[in-house]
């Protein structure tokens, strides 16, 4: 019995010191500065499930449909979907830059007279627009001059190849489907990027 009142006593004993002492330690430590878990959010909010990529039946459509167009794309020249998007932009705001881009060609391409006119070309954008608005909270993260630049580049030369950019942009699904993944899932696919720079 007396050991039991030994053991009572040096426990009730630890209980009021750690109320007593780590309590307040804990209440009065210094919180993490406004802000600091914007990047990890940024990057949780900037990253798809590799499955959306995994799936053959829309994988073999977007291919098909890139191939397709390609035979009709009489210029080599110029490329829309490559490492020119990546200049001056931080490997963490590549899956910004990529939908952005795949805002951008689901809107002005996909959307167009190209959903009537080309096969796949609805289902290819309707899996594209589910991308982007599951990427709806990615931002960017620091300066965006570089993402802007590099946009705008894109769209102009674009525009400047009138119907046969939209043509290329079609006939880089490929491409584009390959970057969006390398840059948004957590496990980059082996080579992805190396195709058709």
């Amino acid at each position: 019995m007396a050991s039991l009142q030994t053991l009572t006593k040096s426990f009730s004993g630890w209980v009021f010191c750690c109320c007593c002492c780590c309590l307040p330690l804990l209440l009065t430590s210094p919180l993490p500065p406004k802000g600091a878990g914007v990047a990890s959010t940024t990057h949780h909010a900037c990253r798809l499930r590799k499955i959306n990529f995994q799936q053959p039946y829309i994988r073999n459509r977007t291919y098909t449909l890139a191939k397709m167009v390609q035979v009709s794309d009489q210029d080599t020249d110029n490329r829309l979907i490559g490492q020119q998007l990546y200049v001056n932009v931080k490997e963490n705001n590549r899956c910004y830059m990529m939908k952005k881009i795949v805002e951008i060609v689901v809107k002005d391409v996909l959307l167009t007279e190209a959903k009537d006119q080309y096969p796949y070309a609805e289902e290819v954008a309707q899996f594209l627009a589910s991308l982007t608005s599951e990427l709806s909270r990615c931002k960017s993260s620091g300066p965006r001059e570089h993402i802007e630049k590099n946009l705008e580049e894109m769209k102009s030369k674009m525009e400047q190849l009138g119907e046969n950019g939209k043509t290329k942009a079609i006939g880089e699904l490929d491409l584009l489907f390959d970057y969006v993944e390398n840059a948004c899932t957590d496990s980059p696919k082996k080579g992805g990027n190396k195709k058709k720079n």
